[in-house]
């Protein structure tokens, strides 16, 4: 250990970051990738802990949902907190609870750690999602705030697609299977949170803390747009809840596809979709975004159950693909239009709504979902929720269809 203390003292001897902005605005894009990656790494694991721990498909729906919770009470009561003590502090403080997560998976052996894990992943998840993407775009020219905003795009989205991914490649062809997977993000979010402390900082810290729950609230006049918007991101939402915490039953037990790379590149698949929906395709259909995310979404449902209907691998994947691309066009469309429509001294109040409108999304449907697959079986609950997903998508178009073409 005494080889290691002058290189500890040179790195800490003095405040100063060590990074400029460029090289800040890079630390932040990959601490920002490796946390989404960890929320989302039990997603091809699950089979092997109902096989592991005992409990029934409904309760992985459960497990799930947690993480919900752990965002949601992030965002209510940390969102102005980077305002308060500094953007470096709380994106390190996400840092730590997602590397705490990864520790209690590594350790788990039992369901209530499992629920422990997904609380504090989706603690990190609420921090860090509002935090980083503040902090890109403080790192960058005003002239450049376009390029903060899809970078942002790209390692929160594609970040929550590789998770999957690499777990499912782990679990398939290496070993120790509920392990690896988290030994690995250990060892992308430890360089994180030593990188991150040489990032400088964006923002004069207000200095006192002042936990107060974030309001929620729409003003009248926004509330037109607040419903077409949310709708549609409840309905997108939805979908990135579904193939996240159902794609292994339906794969399994519908498919009989027990693969767990196929799983986490089926999850990929959305998510990839929603980041090229989020970014390419609002450059490509500037005229009425809304509707074609919308169709989109309607689209992908439909070939999704058509894939369990048939059924058909293929099928699935590519109402994954179409569905991403309608979630992540109507969503970063929806969005933009909230944020219009809303007065500016409210629009922070009206953006936390809209979030918790999304992330509600992502965990009521799917214990719902959950609850049909006891009760009617995996490709019943799957099917229903497609459905409700398309009915949903189908609302706005409606709603749209009274309004004039620039509120599309």
């Amino acid at each position: 250990m005494t080889f290691a203390r002058p290189i500890v003292q040179i790195l800490f001897r003095s405040g100063s970051p060590r990074f400029g902005r460029r090289g800040g605005f890079a630390v932040v894009a990959y601490a920002f990738t490796v946390t989404m990656i960890g929320t989302t790494l039990p997603t091809p694991l699950y089979p092997i802990y109902r096989s592991e721990f005992g409990f029934s498909e409904l309760m992985v729906t459960v497990i799930f949902a947690t993480y919900a919770v752990g965002v949601i009470a992030a965002l209510l009561l940390f969102g102005h907190l980077s305002d308060q003590i500094g953007r470096r502090r709380v994106l390190l403080a996400g840092l730590a609870l997602s590397a705490l997560s990864a520790v209690v998976f590594l350790v788990a052996d039992g369901l209530w750690l499992l629920l422990v894990g997904r609380i504090l992943s989706g603690l990190s998840a609420g921090i860090f999602t509002g935090t980083a993407t503040a902090t890109l775009a403080d790192l960058v020219p005003r002239s450049s705030a376009g390029r903060a905003t899809v970078v942002a795009t790209s390692a929160n989205i594609g970040g929550l697609g590789c998770g999957p991914l690499m777990a499912g490649l782990l679990a398939q062809f290496a070993v120790a299977p509920l392990r690896l997977p988290f030994g690995v993000d250990l060892a992308l979010v430890i360089p994180a949170i030593v990188v991150v402390w040489f990032i400088p900082e964006p923002v004069q810290a207000e200095g006192r803390v002042r936990l107060r729950p974030q309001r929620l609230r729409v003003p009248p006049q926004a509330r037109p747009a607040f419903v077409r918007a949310g709708l549609a991101a409840f309905a997108g939402f939805a979908v990135l809840g579904l193939f996240t915490a159902v794609a292994p039953d339906f794969l399994g037990e519908v498919l009989g596809i027990d693969d767990h790379a196929i799983v986490g590149l089926v999850v990929f698949a959305v998510f990839a979709a929603s980041t090229a929906g989020q970014t390419a395709l609002v450059a490509v259909f500037r005229a009425g975004p809304l509707v074609i995310g919308c169709v989109g979404l309607i689209a992908g449902m439909g070939l999704l159950a058509l894939g369990l209907a048939l059924p058909s691998l293929v099928l699935v994947i590519a109402g994954a693909v179409v569905a991403g691309l309608g979630q992540g066009l109507s969503f970063r469309t929806g969005l933009a239009a909230v944020n219009q429509a809303a007065p500016p001294r409210q629009r922070a109040e009206v953006a936390s709504s809209f979030f918790v409108v999304a992330y509600v999304a992502i965990s009521v449907p799917v214990v719902a979902c959950g609850l049909i697959t006891q009760l009617r079986g995996v490709q019943v609950a799957g099917l229903i929720l497609a459905a409700m997903v398309a009915v949903l998508a189908s609302t706005v178009l409606g709603l749209l269809a009274r309004k004039s073409p620039a509120a599309r």
